[in-house]
């Protein structure tokens, strides 16, 4: 937390008592819709480089797209241990800002339609709620329309 107050971040770490590792889950457990749910989602490419895909609600990210927008080639999932150690995070808990290390962050432009979203919090039972526009500016993330 004391990360964001740095940045002038005014985010609020949510914990209703349930795991929330879907949108369906965190939405229904945060009382809020499925559409301002942020799902931040680490892909990896056969050379090993890594790319966090941070798009709302039940959108799918469209891999070659993301592979033509960053050069990135062959993407998948990141395995649990790779997002563990990139991000500093568990898969299922990954936020959306303040990782360990330094990755590349693409976000869809359909995220920037709310002020407000829900991201993960860095467990599978805490959520953040924060600024789109905070997301984009802690990560220097580009915005691009990466969802089918």
């Amino acid at each position: 937390m004391s990360f964001l107050v740095k940045q002038g971040v005014e985010a609020e770490f949510l914990s209703p008592g349930c795991e929330m590792p879907t949108v369906e889950a965190a939405a229904r457990g945060l009382g809020v819709s499925e559409g301002e749910i942020i799902k931040s989602l680490l892909f990896q490419a056969k050379d090993g480089g890594l790319v966090l895909a941070i798009a709302a609600g039940m959108g799918r990210i469209n891999t070659k797209r993301l592979e033509q927008l960053t050069g990135l080639k062959g993407l998948r999932l990141a395995k649990p241990e790779v997002v563990l150690e990139a991000t500093g995070y568990p898969a299922g808990g990954t936020p959306p800002v303040g990782h360990k290390n330094h990755l590349r962050v693409v976000v869809d432009w359909r995220v920037l339609e709310l002020p407000y979203v829900y991201g993960g919090g860095g467990d599978p039972k805490v959520m953040m709620r924060i600024k789109p526009t905070d997301i984009i500016r802690l990560n220097q993330a580009k915005v691009q329309d990466i969802v089918d």
